[in-house]
């Protein structure tokens, strides 16, 4: 149905922090790498790699701008743990940079404006060439809940689907839950994450955009202690891929 309409939104895959952005973080080396550890969705740009769609790839951590965050902190529910758009808290709340205003604008404006503008044209022309878009949003996380986040249930689901009542049809979610349980898989809806992303100038506003959120329990592909992969990594990648290529 949506063939090469479809856009792998990978926005939090890599854990590279520029040299200047590093100055401004508190962090140790040694408690830096840990926090990159918790926080890195690993390996998602590999895991999604299905040969379907155009993916956009963020490439900073999101430790330097979380451009899955809403930009207003007002909007966001994070930031009031200190993880909006641009973090000060770590996951386990402690401080990990101190920064006013003008050095939030400074780093909205270099690392999260960008990518949504990149994101945005990308949706556009999609749009102008098919007359409808389809946003996967390719997420991971950590087998147990990490201090700040909003969650804490447990056990977790194998894979977590979020979704949004304007821009996730029914039809679409309820698609993917019965692909992943056929293959053996526990998912939830909206838990232990909720929502899935759309470019602000789309959001609420545009229905030919479809969103859905995939986010896939780290445990079932990566060592969580080590970061590397574990043995099932090539059949969570497969797995993940022949969905994609079956459902949409």
């Amino acid at each position: 149905m949506y063939q090469g309409s479809i856009i792998l939104h990978i926005p939090h895959s890599r854990p590279d922090i520029p040299a200047d952005v590093r100055s401004g973080i508190l962090l140790n080396c040694a408690d830096l790498r840990r926090e990159l550890l918790r926080m890195t969705d690993w390996y998602t740009d590999e895991l999604f790699d299905t040969g379907v769609g155009t993916a956009i790839v963020y490439h900073f951590s999101r430790l330097v701008a979380d451009p899955e965050r809403f930009a207003d902190d007002a909007d966001e529910p994070m930031s009031a743990k200190g993880m909006g758009a641009i973090y000060t808290r770590t996951s386990g709340g402690l401080i990990l940079r101190q920064i006013d205003s003008k050095g939030r604008a400074e780093l909205m404006c270099r690392y999260y404006w960008p990518h949504h503008e990149r994101l945005g044209a990308t949706v556009a022309g999609i749009l102008e060439n098919y007359g409808h878009c389809l946003i996967i949003d390719c997420h991971s996380f950590n087998s147990m809940p990490l201090l700040q986040e909003l969650d804490q249930a447990v056990p977790r689901p194998d894979i977590c689907l979020g979704t949004d009542l304007f821009h996730t049809p029914e039809g679409l979610v309820r698609g993917v839950e019965n692909a992943f349980r056929e293959k053996g898989l526990i998912s939830k809806r909206n838990s232990p994450f909720s929502g899935t992303l759309v470019p602000s100038v789309f959001f609420h506003k545009d229905e030919r955009i479809r969103s859905i959120m995939i986010e896939v329990q780290r445990a079932l592909y990566m060592d969580e202690a080590t970061g590397q992969k574990n043995a099932q990594f090539e059949r969570i990648k497969t797995t993940i891929g022949n969905i994609i290529k079956s459902i949409f």
